[in-house]
């Protein structure tokens, strides 16, 4: 078609493009949609007739040319969007669909048409025969209604303008007097000495401007929101690519453009030529992966173009079927920024239980105990009380408690009621009103209550609570509803309390300093925490997860970790550990300082006298009793030194020789031979 197309095109007039209705331009017509009315023939006549009963609704341009000549002609209208859906008809119309990015609509002729066109000829030329001539396919019916309508009707179809000229000869030579068709037709009829009735009405003339000008329309709209689209993405921070189903780039964005250019603006340019292939061989394997999985890939980390990036790849379905891809990607440096962000302002660590019932560390009677009643008490929402020394972990099994219970994913707020004066603790715990009291922050506060709705409230240290407040926290126990400070009406809310106190709230009650009633609610569920001495089998375990959990913070090796369990040995089984797990924890971070350090410097061939005075570093020995100290001592020094050397028996004469070369000093006596200061006096007194 497009060789016949070219033949057209040379033998053809100078290619017009002219406006029916408005000025031809390139610009874009923010208004009316345009309709190009294309024909080298006689249907021009018709739609120029019909064309004004249609100007308020669409802008019009005639194009009296064909094929080539004319997409040539339409395509700088086309492209900037003047022109929006294209009229024609026949083979010209045919060409036009398929060498033009826009719909165009063809003139439809009917049966009634064609019937038509047929009867005017017989009137015109009685007994005439008569040639029709379609466009693509003839009409079976019309030939077998030949004979019944008395008419000597010859049939031919045409593809191409020689195929018009080819079926106008044949039908000529067959003895036809009158040819029905189109315009080219009925031009070449009359070339060749015959006569001619044009096939097209001007009803169908008029249903086609009809489905233009709504085509039209409905186009403008599509690319009014289309380009809204574009210009959206166009400013979106994040790199968006679009890919048809064969990894086609269709769309990408300067966002994009920029994170895969390795940061450098120029070296992938908007307007560079090779940009799809250069974007699609940097996304082709995410393209691969999400194709042959058939799943979309979420928030990978991708190296591409020497940036690390959060890739996402989604299939785009149209109608049930895969259709192509979209990517996105984001800067990983950008996300980190935004989650530092949102860990600051958004997720404050109070309203987030991080610990669960697993995190108790042991496998005592007593601490098994606790798990036991912990994970019956989580799986209703009754009141808890934690009881138990400080430091015995009563915060780590509230959150647990929260986590295994059906309220985990939501708020878990921690109170110390003892943390903050009285006045205070009323507008925390119920919030309060604006203006509700002199310094109230304006637009009020909601209270820990109300900022736990669905979650669960820790109230640490209950026994510590005043007295004037006991009151107001029974009444929400009981109601389930808060009161704010300067309101007129109270909130619902839906909160569990955990409650927790390392004091006798029952003496309590009995000395008056803490309401009973108040005490009964709380005292639904009471889980009590066993102090450390009193289950010393957890106590290694516990150790060494602590020093585990530190290690990477203070430096610590495999080596100096178990010098450390080593040396704190005797105090696991002897200490009685009046701090529980916190001071536990707390002597664990000392030891890993100081056993890292001293590993650190025998391991570079220092002097021995760096070694430190254990018991000057924990105090805690000087509570046991002498010989087990003596039996850490020598533990101690002989854990350190195996870490370099073979242990030496150190004699009495050595111990002399020692003192007289320090000049008397004992500690600096001790420190030359590596041993402990006891160790010296044991060998000079023997």
């Amino acid at each position: 078609m497009k060789r016949f197309a070219e033949r057209f095109t040379q033998e053809s007039r100078v290619s017009t493009f002219t406006p029916f209705v408005a000025n031809p331009s390139p610009a874009v017509d923010a208004g009316r949609p345009g309709v190009a009315l294309v024909s080298i023939s006689r249907l021009q006549s018709l739609c120029e007739a019909v064309a004004p009963r249609y100007a308020g609704r669409a802008k019009f341009f005639t194009v009296r040319e064909g094929y080539g000549a004319a997409v040539a002609a339409l395509q700088a209208y086309v492209d900037a969007g003047s022109v929006d859906v294209v009229l024609s008809a026949g083979s010209n119309g045919a060409y036009l669909r398929e060498n033009l990015s826009v719909p165009v609509v063809m003139v439809k002729v009917n049966g009634f048409d064609v019937l038509n066109a047929i009867t005017r000829a017989t009137a015109t030329w009685p007994r005439a025969r008569i040639g029709l001539v379609l466009h693509e396919a003839i009409a079976q019916e019309l030939a077998d209604l030949g004979p019944l309508l008395n008419v000597d009707l010859r049939q031919r179809a045409y593809r191409s303008i020689d195929e018009v000229r080819l079926a106008v000869d044949e039908l000529a030579a067959q003895g036809c007097r009158v040819v029905v068709g189109a315009g080219m037709a009925c031009d070449l009829a009359q070339q060749a000495g015959i006569e001619s009735v044009f096939l097209y009405s001007l009803a169908a003339v008029e249903e086609a401007f009809e489905r233009s000008v709504e085509l039209a329309r409905v186009s403008r709209q599509k690319e009014s929101k289309r380009g809204r689209l574009n210009t959206i993405v166009a400013h979106l921070r994040d790199g968006v690519a679009a890919f048809d189903e064969a990894g086609q780039l269709e769309a990408v964005n300067p966002a994009m453009l920029e994170l895969l250019g390795s940061g450098a603006k120029h070296e992938v340019p908007k307007g560079d030529e090779d940009t799809p292939a250069r974007v699609a061989r940097a996304l082709a394997p995410l393209l691969r992966e999400t194709r042959a999985a058939d799943q979309p890939v979420d928030e990978r980390i991708e190296q591409i173009g020497g940036r690390a990036l959060i890739v996402n790849c989604v299939p785009i379905v149209e109608q049930g079927a895969r259709a192509g891809f979209v990517v996105t990607a984001q800067d990983a440096l950008v996300a980190q920024r935004i989650d530092r962000s949102l860990r600051t302002s958004q997720r404050p660590r109070h309203l987030v239980a991080r610990h669960r019932l697993d995190d108790l560390i042991g496998a005592s009677v007593a601490l098994e105990r606790v798990r036991r009643l912990a994970r019956a008490g989580a799986a209703h929402d009754a009141t808890v009380l934690l009881c138990g020394e400080s430091g015995t972990g009563k915060e780590l099994v509230a959150q647990g408690i929260h986590n295994a219970s059906r309220r985990r994913g939501n708020p878990f707020v921690a109170f110390n009621c003892a943390a903050l004066p009285e006045g205070l603790i009323e507008s925390e715990l119920f919030g309060h009103e604006e203006g509700a009291f002199t310094g109230a922050r304006r637009g009020g506060k909601p209270g820990l209550f109300e900022i736990a709705h669905t979650g669960t409230i820790f109230l640490d240290e209950i026994g510590e609570m005043p007295a004037a407040l006991q009151s107001r926290l029974l009444r929400v126990l009981q109601e389930r509803e808060v009161m704010k400070l300067g309101a007129g009406r109270a909130t619902p809310v839906d909160v569990r309390v955990i409650a927790a106190t390392h004091r006798d709230l029952h003496a309590l009650v009995e000395q008056g300093a803490f309401r009973a009633d108040l005490y009964f609610r709380l005292n639904l569920l009471q889980i009590k925490l066993p102090p450390l001495r009193e289950r010393r089998a957890d106590i290694a375990p516990l150790a060494r997860y602590l020093l585990e959990r530190g290690a990477l913070q203070y430096g610590l090796s495999a080596g100096a970790l178990e010098q450390a369990l080593t040396l704190l040995g005797p105090l696991f089984a002897n200490y009685a550990w009046p701090g529980n797990v916190r001071e536990l924890e707390n002597l664990l971070a000392r030891a890993a300082i100081y056993i890292g350090d001293v590993t650190r410097e025998i391991s570079g061939n220092l002097a021995c006298d760096g070694l430190p005075d254990w018991q000057a570093v924990f105090p805690e020995f000087a509570r046991i009793s002498p010989a087990q100290v003596e039996r850490l001592t020598q533990a101690s020094q002989g854990s350190v030194r195996d870490s370099t050397a073979p242990r030496t028996t150190v004699s009495r004469e050595d111990a002399l020789h020692a003192l007289e070369q320090s000049g008397g000093n004992r500690a600096a006596a001790s420190r030359a031979l590596g041993i402990g200061r006891t160790t010296l006096w044991r060998l000079l007194k023997g």
